[in-house]
């Protein structure tokens, strides 16, 4: 089984001709993931904070996740809460669906901030 720091490491590839993930197969990972739900083809996550500030600071570290791996998110971004949808567009020849790239970034995510918190 994958584990969050493991799944964080791993480099995203190209998913063209890859099959999407089964049920199973995102339930097995989301399970290394705090929080995140498989809602409407998607990875999703609310993340919150005190204030309008933190809401944008962590909109910038989720760009600079998001261009180093050519992986982007679906951001809603209020003034204290940013809801993170992840899918994968070109997974399945265009069909769409979920996979390895979404919870590659999802798990970059959490341990950005599990590392912000430990020195905070």
């Amino acid at each position: 089984m994958i584990n969050l720091q493991s799944l964080a490491l791993l480099t995203p590839r190209p998913q063209h001709s890859e099959p999407a993930f089964t049920p199973a197969q995102i339930t097995e990972h989301l399970s290394q993931l705090p929080g995140w739900q498989f809602v409407s083809g998607k990875i999703v996550k609310t993340f919150s904070f005190k204030n309008y500030y933190e809401t944008i600071a962590f909109v910038n570290v989720l760009a600079a996740i998001s261009h180093a791996t050519d992986h982007h998110p679906d951001l809603t971004v209020h003034y204290s809460r940013c809801v993170v949808e992840f899918n994968t567009h070109d997974v399945e020849h265009g069909k769409g669906g979920i996979s390895i790239n979404d919870f590659i970034c999802a798990a970059r995510i959490e341990v950005f901030l599990a590392q912000t918190a430990a020195t905070a």
